[in-house]
């Protein structure tokens, strides 16, 4: 059977469960922001460290940023993409094998190129952050958070950090593992807002496409998307008014063109994750209406 086919008949047996429980209608919050610094400015600096953190924010106008998490072997949540850390260090190995100490140690610049000729990062000291670190440092700023693996304690780790420093409000937390959602709004008890896990987000992609999105329940805040996927348009007005009318935002990844950011916004999209903030902070100032 042809991938095609397998989505659909994924889409079409989510559609039927999910139809046996409706699900109640959320309220969007406004004040999320639209600027969303995806693993910062990721463009201008190393993906998740604090120089790229700092640019998205201070420099690119971006009102949050999106990050990656994995658990190290003692339980400390660092940000990174990837499982290991060989494509963005001067080190090899797997975060989840490391101790925050030995991961501290690696050069998180180190193969950070703008050109792909100089690194001008390589030898300043930059380092993998932590999450405590990002909170601690950016307080005001919304954190998108996305689990990566599913790690033992790793949604308990996480929860903990965002209690701690009360950012329940400004904190939300994604994985395309319908597992890891599904067991960090237990834990959590719904007092941190999410995204839709990969299965989520194709059944409520195919309700809406037969209108049926009114019987899909929706334990998330967010459907985090690309705007097309293997050929599929993902991001259409009858998708977005479909989350709409459940009071869930569209949030799409990632848009580095003008053009596309705007069209984008045109069509209701709610957040646009960028690895060129500025860009975006561009593109919504000359939306403004003028005074």
């Amino acid at each position: 059977m042809k991938w095609k086919w397998k989505l659909v008949f994924a889409g079409v047996a989510g559609i039927f469960v999910a139809a046996l429980l409706r699900g109640e209608r959320k309220t969007r919050d406004p004040r999320w922001p639209t600027n969303l610094a995806h693993r910062g400015a990721s463009v201008r600096a190393p993906e998740n460290t604090m120089e790229a953190f700092r640019i998205g924010l201070d420099e690119g106008g971006a009102g949050g940023l999106e990050m990656d998490a994995h658990l190290t072997r003692d339980g400390e949540v660092v940000i990174i993409h990837d499982d290991d850390v060989d494509r963005m260090t001067d080190g090899t190995g797997f975060a989840r094998d490391m101790t925050l100490e030995e991961i501290r140690r690696l050069d998180a610049g180190y193969r950070f190129s703008p050109d792909g000729a100089s690194f001008p990062y390589r030898g300043r000291g930059l380092r993998i952050p932590t999450l405590r670190e990002v909170y601690e440092s950016f307080p005001e700023a919304a954190v998108n958070v996305e689990l990566k693996e599913d790690q033992s304690g790793i949604q308990e780790s996480v929860l903990d950090l965002i209690e701690e420093f009360d950012a329940e409000r400004r904190t939300l937390v994604a994985s395309f593992g319908y597992s890891i959602m599904r067991h960090f709004r237990r834990v959590s008890g719904g007092r941190v807002s999410t995204s839709a896990s990969r299965f989520e987000i194709s059944v409520f992609y195919f309700a809406s496409k037969v209108f049926l999105e009114k019987f899909v329940p929706v334990n998330y805040d967010a459907l985090q998307v690309p705007t097309r996927h293997r050929g599929l348009e993902i991001v259409t007005p009858r998708f977005i008014k479909a989350a709409h009318s459940r009071g869930v935002r569209v949030d799409v990844w990632t848009v580095n063109d003008g053009k596309e950011m705007g069209r984008l916004l045109d069509l209701g999209a709610d957040v646009i994750m960028t690895d060129e903030p500025e860009k975006l902070s561009k593109t919504l100032a000359e939306r403004k209406p003028e005074a």
